[in-house]
Parts: structure tokens; sequence; C-alpha cells
């Protein structure tokens, strides 16, 4: 019996249809469901999900964001996801809501690829010293100023090399899951997802002479505001995150454990591409 962790979004409206074509198929395949507190709520019957622990998989139902929160939950554990989309892109996702049933009969078989994904963790310092909890990113980190419309000046340093002083609204550190994210909005390059990486973006940088950069996937990246609002943000995955504060540097590295996230044959990165972003231009689009 295979024990799969069920994490979701309950502002779906097809969720409990969802809900109970999952617990209708799952025992005949063999899986032991768990569901967290929101969606045991729906499901008072079934097992509660309170830790990773002795799980084989990780089923997460909504959108990329799910998917996200469910690698973030984990917290290193290598457990696979598996993302039903119930949303509009789904990126990041294993198959949309009406494939599920497949989807889930596929796992079971073992008719799957189980695809690593490298992280981010990222610290705040003061001196050498944490001043706050580490955070763990499977898309991105970055650093900006909120809603304050001034230009945030700050330095990076890579491995401890000066890569210069950045002017503008931020910066996006990405791995390249990520690379489709922000960072593909701020002008940042697509970066095949197993090509390991990391990122560096400036947003709305204010000079011609900044662009984005492709680093090593063991670099260090440190970044520390030289001036501007007293108080700024960090966000992960544009979830979580954490005020930053002047005279802190925040550290960037590649997390210990990677992400784990299940494909099925018949679906190829570039091909995501196609159908979610319209990559290629007008030769996919409808007549």
């Amino acid at each position: 019996m295979k024990r799969v962790g069920v994490v979701g979004h309950r502002g779906y409206d097809d969720l409990p249809e969802i809900l109970g074509r999952l617990t209708a198929l799952a025992p005949t395949l063999g899986l032991s469901l768990a569901f967290e507190r929101d969606l045991h709520e729906l499901t008072p019957s079934s097992a509660l999900l309170t830790d990773a622990e002795g799980l084989d998989c990780v089923l997460t139902l909504g959108g990329d964001g799910t998917l996200l929160r469910g690698a973030r939950w984990l917290a290193g554990h290598s457990v696979p996801l598996l993302g039903v989309n119930l949303g509009r892109l789904g990126f990041l996702t294993s198959c949309s809501g009406s494939e599920l049933d497949d989807a889930l009969r596929r796992y079971a078989s073992g008719a799957f690829t189980a695809e690593p994904r490298m992280g981010l963790e990222a610290h705040t310092i003061h001196g050498t010293v944490d001043v706050a909890a580490p955070l763990r990113a499977l898309n991105d980190i970055v650093l900006h100023k909120g809603g304050f419309a001034r230009v945030l000046r700050f330095s990076v340093v890579v491995d401890g090399q000066s890569v210069g002083a950045y002017s503008g609204d931020g910066v996006v550190i990405s791995t390249p899951t990520g690379s489709t994210a922000y960072s593909l909005s701020a002008g940042g390059p697509v970066v095949y997802p197993t090509v390991e990486s990391i990122l560096l973006t400036p947003v709305s940088p204010h000079t011609l002479a900044v662009r984005p950069l492709v680093l090593a996937p063991t670099s260090e990246i440190r970044v520390r505001a030289e001036d501007g609002p007293e108080e700024l943000l960090v966000t992960v995955d544009g979830q979580v995150g954490t005020t930053f504060s002047g005279g802190h540097t925040l550290v960037i590295r590649r997390a210990p454990s990677t992400v784990r996230i299940v494909r099925f044959d018949g679906s190829s990165f570039f091909s995501v591409l196609r159908q979610k972003m319209g990559w290629g231009g007008l030769a996919d689009r409808d007549e």
C-alpha cells in the first residue's frame, strides 16, 4: 500500500468533485490517502496528514502555487510531487483535473519519472549571524522594495567577487524551474529545468548596462541594500517571505536537497512551453 499525502486549494469550484473521484479510486489502486487539515474537513472519514514521514508521494490539487506550497511543506524530504492542475496555467503540474484518474493509475503502476529539480535556500544575516529562519524556494527568491516608489540601490557579490552595484526595483534569484516565472517577466532567459544553474535577474534596472546572469549551481550570492526604503521585502516563490532591514545581507545558495516532480511519458518541457505560454508565436494559434 502506497501512502499518498494530499494538499489542495479550497478556492476551486470543482475541488469537491475531484476529492470524490480521488477517494473512490485510490483504494482500488492500492493507495492510502492522508489529507492536510483544510481538505480533511471536506473528507472527515479520511486520515489526517501531519508530516511527510513515510509518504510515497504528495498529490497537490490546485495550480502551480499549490505545488510550490507542497514543495516547501516537504522541507527537504525526498518525496515525489504529483501536481493536478485545477486552474489556468499549471506549468509545473503533472496533469489536468480531467486526467486525474489516468494519472493515478500510471503512478500506482510505476509508469512515471520523478524529475529532480534544484531549489534555493536563503539566509538573512547581520555580520555573520543569522537574523531570521532560513527560507527555501523551488522557483525564486526576490528582494524588492514593496510599495515604495523609489529606486533601490544594492550590491551583489558572487563567490566573494563583486558583480557590481545595481539600481532598480529589486532582484530575482531563480532556479531553472523558476526561469519561466518572475525571472522571465523581468527579462530573464528560459532555462531547461534540469540544467542546474542559478539565475540573477534585475527587476526594472535603472541602467542599460545591467543584464541577467546565469551562474553556476554552486555559487553563493550575497545581496546587500546600500540605501532606499528602511524596510525591504524578501519573497519566496511569490507566496511567503519576510522583511529585510538596512545593514542586513541576503545570502542565497543551492538548497541541500532536490524537489522531485512527477512526469509522465507524452509530456515534455517544450510541449508545455507551446501549450501553456504560447511559445513559437502564431504557428500554434487557433484558426
